[in-house]
């Protein structure tokens, strides 16, 4: 069964219960009796986002999952929507919760609506940072580095 990570991201309202909301409805999706891992909340400063956007708070989680990799994206939209969050015709505008997939197993895929391993993972400190507390071993397919090592490269 894959090990799917999954960050977690918000920067309006309750950000720390928002988190919160979103660990809740993933565990209600993951396989039972694997280990759900989550790393603790890490505030950040907004990356490409418009002008006075409010600081992040960021996080990611491993799940087992036994569906389809599109599947779970599904899942995630939808408890996206359920936590609050609207679409924004401004790019990274601030919103309620972020929930992304990260990876898949040891999975690369590439379509028009998902791309796994995220193609941005080894550029992000609020990804990398919470997914060491994690899997600090984890390596990642089409990278050579664990996730402690790409952070280590990180400014």
């Amino acid at each position: 069964m894959p090990r799917v990570g999954i960050a977690l991201g918000s920067n309006l309202g309750d950000r720390s219960a928002n988190l919160e909301a979103a660990r809740t409805c993933l565990k209600e999706i993951a396989t039972p009796d694997e280990p759900f891992l989550t790393a603790s909340d890490h505030q950040t400063e907004p990356l490409n986002c418009p002008l006075g956007s409010p600081v992040f708070y960021n996080s990611v989680i491993e799940i087992g999952y036994e569906g389809y990799p599109l599947d779970l994206l599904e899942l995630t939209q939808a408890i996206e929507r359920k936590l609050g969050r609207t679409a924004s015709p401004e790019r990274n505008a601030p919103r309620v919760i972020d929930v992304d997939l990260l990876y898949f197993g040891q999975e690369s895929i590439v379509t028009d609506s998902l791309i796994l391993p995220h193609p941005r993972i080894q550029e992000r400190r609020f990804v990398l940072q919470p997914l060491a507390e994690i899997r600090p071993d984890l390596v990642l397919p089409g990278l050579n580095q664990t996730i402690s090592e790409l952070l280590a490269t990180l400014k």
